[in-house]
């Protein structure tokens, strides 16, 4: 090889010498941007922990400690290092042994473990269930931490925007409102998009089919009867929107203020299927933080067969 060729392949090879090294840099650095980069290298000992994710969760939603909050570890530990994540409504004997199945052993659920909202075990003395329920996530080394205030305290407040997204309304969302004006649809019209867009088999309607629904009070799960009151009274929505409600409350002051003349409609959507769609974006605000663990998304589903 004659010296001018000899000099070509010394410089071919040191331009493939600087983009190799290029190349790798930029990896490192797109995985230094990572939240949780330096659990990324992979290996049990480097598997983040229940408490890193949480950690992580807080800070990168700007989220501020919140005193006597319910979102707490409700069973496992929170120095147990994460295989996989699954989020969910309802942390139910079905979505235990489904993260079982996916080898996911930390589940966010937006709403109680053990049907009480401070899930105290002893609400009700020697309960078996609970107990069961307590054994098999124990047996499935499963740990359970609930993400409802701080879900709610998301810029956007994850469980509306997700509720939004679902029915295709994110043009008209806007963060911190319970009213999202929409094009005119009649209340049946409103209510077969609802059903569609949500997965929702049925709802229970108070109003007429036929009348004229463009401002909409969406407050999806379980506001409370004061509060589904005041926004129908203070903002008077054409149609208010629940997840789920106490009969003698709400549904009472819409049936007599429709006879007085009033015009707001009433939609009931069920509990769990009206949070579920922000459980479900979660997935989508978390996953890229973490990149190097799996998150799913589980629904819980309507609890109730429709006769």
């Amino acid at each position: 090889m004659n010296t001018s060729s000899l000099n070509n392949e010394l410089s071919l090879l040191h331009r493939r010498s600087f983009l190799i090294n290029t190349v790798a840099a930029a990896g490192g650095l797109a995985l230094l941007g990572s939240p949780l980069a330096g659990f990324a290298a992979g290996g049990a000992s480097a598997a983040p922990t229940v408490q890193d994710i949480i950690n992580l969760i807080l800070k990168e939603g700007n989220l501020q400690p919140i005193k006597d909050t319910v979102d707490t570890i409700k069973a496992g530990k929170a120095d147990q290092p994460v295989t996989g994540i699954i989020t969910t409504m309802f942390a139910t004997i079905k979505v235990i042994e489904e993260a079982a199945r996916l080898k996911a052993n930390f589940i966010i659920a937006h709403e109680p473990t053990f049907y009480n909202h401070k899930d105290d075990t002893g609400w009700v003395k020697d309960n078996r269930v609970v107990q069961q329920k307590l054994d098999l996530l124990a047996k499935r080394g499963i740990t359970v931490w609930r993400f409802h205030d701080y879900c709610h305290s998301l810029k956007p407040d994850a469980i509306s925007y997700g509720v939004a997204k679902r029915a295709n309304w994110l043009p008209y969302y806007k963060t911190g409102e319970l009213i999202l004006t929409i094009p005119p649809v009649s209340l049946q019209q409103l209510v077969q998009h609802l059903k569609s867009s949500l997965g929702i088999t049925h709802l229970r309607v108070i109003g007429d089919l036929n009348q004229s629904c463009s401002r909409i009070a969406l407050l999806p799960g379980a506001w409370g009867g004061q509060r589904q009151v005041n926004a129908a009274e203070t903002l008077q929505p054409d149609v208010l929107v629940v997840g789920e409600l106490s009969e003698w409350e709400t549904a009472e002051y819409i049936r007599d203020s429709r006879l007085l003349g009033g015009k707001t409609a009433l939609i009931v959507l069920g509990h769990s299927v009206s949070e579920e769609p922000g459980m479900e974006w979660f997935v989508d605000w978390l996953q890229p933080k973490i990149p190097a663990l799996t998150v799913t998304h589980i629904a819980s589903g309507d609890p109730f067969t429709w006769m």
